[in-house]
């Protein structure tokens, strides 16, 4: 392998968040003796978040257009692609301690068979959140998004082996089709083989389309060694617009990958 200017380049994609937060997320990325570069690609009407910027390591974009999650995070990757050996997508609320980030690194220096791998994702109290997903069906979405408490319950047996909650969190999985887009962390090389976000889906499953791809040529897996916490805000279940662009998503990506 050829050596990198950087070991791992990270993307954040902003749009009008806390600036607390995300300050917390950029502390968590940059406190590493590792060779590291991160991009805040703030698809803000503002540029009021380029305070955020004041580390040499940090490159800041102002893109108002709004192009959506993965494109955002797309103009990061191409940049950053033929320098860096990892290229993590991350979340703006999510926060970690020192030294996750370098069990990541060496977990996937010893693992060459394994492009993408996902952390332990913690919500701020210590509860595991069940972020490693079978391929979805449409079924599994409506139930998990539209269907109502007491009717989910009839399905709580197939909706736990989706998430992967038949599984034991504390231990070391692989081969998983579906990881979370709040931490991505992948091999960049594999990235130029499979490509980059779905620039069609604005928000939502452009993680698993992603994740479905890489497992065509590569491993995945979940490492529960390394730990993080994630706010999870489950915005589309709040907000009727980010509901609409779910659908949208998903129709792109049932129509690629197959509806049954």
């Amino acid at each position: 392998m050829n050596k990198m200017k950087f070991d791992i380049s990270a993307s954040i994609v902003l749009y009008d968040n806390q600036t607390d937060m995300v300050a917390r997320a950029i502390r968590s990325f940059l406190n590493t003796e590792l060779r590291v570069i991160l991009y805040l690609i703030d698809n803000s009407y503002t540029n009021k978040l380029n305070i955020l910027a004041d580390n040499d390591r940090i490159k800041y974009f102002h893109n108002p257009s709004n192009p959506g999650f993965g494109t955002a995070h797309n103009l990061a990757i191409k940049i950053i692609m033929d320098e860096s050996t990892y290229h993590l997508v991350l979340n703006p609320d999510i926060y970690f301690e020192p030294g996750n980030l370098e069990l990541l690194f060496s977990y996937m220096e010893r693992n060459q068979n394994v492009a993408h791998v996902m952390p332990k994702v913690l919500y701020p109290d210590g509860a595991i959140q069940y972020l490693c997903k079978n391929n979805p069906t449409p079924f599994d979405l409506l139930v998990r998004r539209f269907l109502p408490g007491f009717l989910k319950k009839i399905f709580k047996k197939r909706m736990d082996k989706f998430e992967y909650r038949d599984r034991n969190y504390n231990q070391e999985i692989h081969r998983i089709p579906y990881l979370s887009g709040c931490f991505m962390f992948i091999r960049t090389d594999v990235l130029k083989k499979v490509g980059y976000f779905d620039e069609r889906i604005f928000m939502y499953i452009e993680d698993a389309d992603l994740t479905r791809r890489i497992l065509q040529v590569a491993d995945t897996a979940y490492f529960p060694e390394a730990q993080v916490y994630h706010h999870y805000a489950k915005g589309s279940y709040k907000n009727w617009r980010l509901t609409l662009y779910n659908i949208h998503g998903a129709f792109i990506y049932f129509n690629k990958w197959g509806w049954f």
